[in-house]
């Protein structure tokens, strides 16, 4: 059986980068990825949005993490040479019935520290995004987009670098709690010994947890599944930055981002599916997304929209429930000496994967 310091489980953004956290902190670290490459679930298949901190309950890690998160990225691919844009945001009110959810929008980022919203009339937005139909705003500077597999193997490399290794095809099949640490068996029989384990499996993150002998069953939250289908514009994009509706309570609504290379990207819906397997992009969900995304851009042209992809979020509330917020689980809540268990770990995932590192990393001294 090897021994090995510290094990991460789930080499996506979140695993890779407190990985990283912990190798630079002078620990030794293994991260076991069940697929074949880095970042292929929910970290590859989301909208690449930096997000500003908007949206989230003031004091929640969500929002805490996410502010933090932000000024982390911006810094650290200005750094390291990772591709991004800080393009910016408009939030916007397509009736006057929806103003009100605008300016709960603009509390609640002022609480949570975003300092740098500016609210919007009609025409003043319609300045700056002349195909955009609204009756009101808000610009959001700080939102912004990145090249999320580049940042990914950024992370990759600082851990490389700092003595740590990703090993591919190292699905884990059980993991038992003894006096010694945590022996971990992976799907090809491999023996390990570790004294520390992080499990950010994403999406498997609450089946893994039920797999190790010694965790109250209690401390395992129950997974829900919500799918996100994206649809891409098969012409020149007239916008220059993100256009979001106001929240849903599931999401964030069919909202317009860009890539790096100015290709435009609609979505995510709300699809609720059984399990996190189920990827595949019905092009009769297209009807829906024309009439969502014509409430703020009128002059979408019929068969504009190509189905594109799909990603999950690993939730932790039922359709119809209230959100909840990211579940950074310690030894102090469930009495398991050196697992850290990272439950419900969506969007804003990706801006804050930084800043819950440097969290995690703090429960592991």
């Amino acid at each position: 059986m090897e021994r090995v310091d510290c094990v991460v489980v789930g080499a996506g953004v979140v695993g890779l980068a407190v990985a990283r956290a912990l190798a630079q902190r002078g620990r030794e670290v293994l991260v076991l990825e069940a697929e074949a490459a880095i970042g292929t679930g929910t970290s590859s298949r989301n909208s690449e949005v930096i997000h500003a901190g908007l949206y989230y309950p003031r004091g929640s890690l969500k929002a805490r993490l996410c502010v933090r998160g932000r000024d982390l990225l911006y810094e650290y691919c200005a750094s390291r040479g990772v591709a991004h844009r800080r393009c910016g945001k408009l939030l916007v009110a397509t009736s006057e019935d929806q103003l009100p959810q605008l300016h709960a929008v603009i509390a609640a980022g002022l609480g949570n520290g975003v300092s740098d919203l500016r609210v919007l009339s009609q025409a003043e937005a319609q300045a700056l995004e002349p195909e955009l139909a609204c009756v009101g705003a808000v610009l959001s500077p700080s939102t912004g987009i990145i090249d999320s597999h580049a940042f990914m193997l950024a992370l990759q490399g600082d851990l490389e670098h700092a003595g740590g290794m990703v090993v591919l095809h190292a699905a884990v099949e059980s993991v038992q709690h003894a006096a010694d640490g945590f022996r971990i068996r992976t799907r090809d029989g491999t023996l390990l010994l570790a004294e520390l384990l992080v499990n950010s499996a994403g999406l498997s993150a609450p089946a893994l947890a039920r797999c190790i002998e010694g965790l109250p069953q209690s401390c395992v939250p129950q997974a829900f599944f919500a799918k996100g289908n994206y649809f891409s514009l098969a012409a020149r994009c007239p916008f220059t930055r993100l256009i979001y509706p106001v929240p849903e309570k599931a999401g964030l609504g069919v909202h317009l981002t860009l890539d790096l290379a100015g290709q435009a990207k609609f979505g995510p819906d709300v699809q609720w599916v059984p399990g996190p397997d189920d990827l595949r992009v019905d092009p009769a969900r297209g009807e829906a997304f024309y009439a969502q995304i014509r409430k703020y851009w009128p002059g979408l042209a019929d068969g504009a929209l190509l189905p594109a992809y799909a990603g999950i979020r690993p939730k932790l509330q039922a359709p119809g429930e209230d959100p909840r917020d990211f579940m950074l689980q310690g030894p102090a809540n469930h009495g398991v000496s050196g697992l850290v268990n990272l439950f419900g770990v969506e969007s804003p995932g990706l801006t804050s994967s930084l800043a819950i590192a440097d969290q995690v990393a703090a429960m592991c001294v």
